[in-house]
């Protein structure tokens, strides 16, 4: 037990117990592999049992991408991630990005980046997976492969870090925030984004959908309380919103089918719905997403 749940690095309590046991996503859709996911009696974090977990060097190399049936071919990252940059710029509204200093914490093939590029003033692209350095240097792009190597040169300079679906991912999630906090400007901000383990379909689909949300690529999986935890942890100031990222009908074909559908569409539901259903989920806290609001703690300004 130990050895899969070893001590929590999101408050230090040893006190794991099992919250899902069975087959979880693996890698390429389709793909499921039997695991382990226990929550700290602490904090409220779930980890997946470490044995099943991708080591930090799978990020660096062709391990992650192989393991998902990719690569790093720029436009297929653009096709998949184009239509996200919406929602990490809404987090930051009405701010202005304008002559800023901007950094984006697992860039990626550099989407959100591209969608900033003439607007900020220098954009830093932190992204371990060395395929993708190449082209982020040759659009403009400060790469550096982790936060700790950026703040080394950018510490205390960076006006707005993104952060979008990576903490996840991460071995030490505090040290993750840590590092991101060492960039930050006095009155900077980090925009953290994660997966919501209070989504509205655990509840609607307890027997089910845990295998589909629980992935062999993620760690870790936050509720708003343990992420503001893995935060003050790290010493930050942090508030926690939820965002809904798809409408009524994806819920809808969830329990009708039993599988995803995304943004396809459900006669008659409309985006008047959609609005009202994403306001009440974010309202009640089972939104799909996490987004954190980090600043550097008031003690350190």
């Amino acid at each position: 037990m130990a050895a899969d749940f070893p001590r929590c690095s999101n408050c230090g309590a040893d006190d794991w117990h099992i919250v899902f046991a069975g087959d979880i996503r693996a890698g390429a859709p389709g793909s499921w592999a039997p695991a382990k996911v226990g929550r700290c009696g602490d904090c409220g974090v779930d980890r997946l049992q470490e044995s099943k977990a991708l080591s930090h060097d799978a990020y660096q190399d062709e391990t992650y991408r192989a393991f998902l049936e990719q690569n790093h071919d720029v436009e297929a990252h653009y096709r998949a991630h184009d239509e996200l940059a919406k929602f990490a710029l809404d987090a930051l509204w009405p701010a202005s990005l304008r002559g800023k200093i901007v950094a984006d914490v697992g860039c990626g093939g550099g989407a959100l980046l591209d969608h900033l590029s003439g607007l900020a003033e220098t954009l830093i692209a932190i992204e371990p997976a060395r395929g993708w350095a190449d082209s982020l240097q040759a659009r403009g792009y400060a790469w550096h492969p982790d936060a700790a190597d950026a703040a080394s040169q950018w510490g205390g300079r960076v006006d707005v870090v993104f952060s979008t679906q990576v903490i996840e991912h991460v071995e030490d999630p505090c040290r993750f925030l840590a590092d991101i906090g060492a960039m930050l400007a006095a009155d900077g901000i980090a925009i953290v984004t994660t997966p919501n383990r209070d989504d509205i379909l655990m509840e609607l689909l307890p027997d089910s959908f845990p295998a589909f949300f629980y992935r062999v690529q993620h760690r870790w999986a936050y509720d708003g309380q343990s992420l503001l935890r893995c935060a003050r942890q790290a010493g930050l100031d942090a508030e926690v919103r939820y965002t809904h990222r798809y409408g009524l009908a994806n819920t809808m074909r969830w329990l009708k089918e039993g599988r995803p559908r995304g943004r396809q569409p459900m006669a008659p539901l409309d985006s008047v719905i959609d609005r009202h259903w994403q306001a009440w989920l974010e309202q009640s806290g089972r939104a799909d997403n996490l987004t954190m609001i980090c600043r550097r703690a008031k003690t350190d300004r």
